[in-house]
């Protein structure tokens, strides 16, 4: 109850993350989003409804949340994160977790993360595969020690264009709300290591960084 973690992104990592992380119980929840519900989003976002069509996400997911947790206090920013707002916003947090879905705010959010020494509890999928990755926990690495630049172009395929099965980010969503409860309660956290899935083969591989 005395946690405080903002999570970045109510869509298809988003959507179990909050649902863990307000089940268990976390004191203050945090949800930043820019965007609104639309039908095609519903296959994987699913803390959204057909009623919540046309609804920004963060009003979707506090609805979500008071029905779940009525005692998680829930905080909505219904705007994106940016150079200008990034420090004020991450700096009232004890965890940050990311499930944005551009490189600019990852790297964005990293960065912020580490100049304000926040914890960050990092995940993305695309197609079949996903990762995920605890930075700058207890000393630990950043995500500009794996991938010092972003790796690839700003115009790439998402999983609106691309195509994502459903329960992919409800996998990789759900893994990132267990690093964030075992940071919570103390639980060991591995750390300076990636975790990559691939759930086309089913394959599940970590890389030490």
């Amino acid at each position: 109850m005395a946690s405080k973690v903002l999570v970045i992104g109510a869509g298809g990592l988003g959507s179990p993350i909050i649902q863990y992380l307000a089940a268990a119980g976390v004191g203050t929840l945090g949800i930043a989003d820019f965007d609104e519900v639309e039908l095609h989003n519903l296959n994987r976002q699913i803390i959204h409804t057909e009623s919540s069509v046309g609804l920004s996400k963060v009003k979707s997911a506090e609805t979500f949340v008071e029905n779940l947790n009525h005692q998680v206090t829930f905080t909505g920013l219904e705007e994106k994160i940016n150079e200008n707002n990034a420090e004020e916003i991450i700096s009232q947090y004890d965890i940050i977790v990311d499930g944005s879905d551009n490189f600019s705010t990852r790297y964005l959010v990293n960065d912020t993360c580490v100049k304000l020494k926040k914890t960050l509890v990092y995940g993305s999928i695309l197609g079949f595969s996903g990762q995920v990755v605890v930075f700058n926990y207890n000393g630990s690495k950043n995500l500009r020690d794996i991938f010092p630049e972003p790796p690839f172009d700003e115009d790439m395929s998402d999983c609106d264009s691309l195509g994502v099965l459903g329960a992919l980010p409800g996998i990789i969503g759900s893994m990132m709300a267990l690093q964030t409860l075992k940071i919570i309660t103390d639980l060991p956290v591995n750390l300076n290591q990636l975790t990559l899935v691939d759930t086309l083969d089913w394959r599940f591989q970590t890389i030490d960084f």
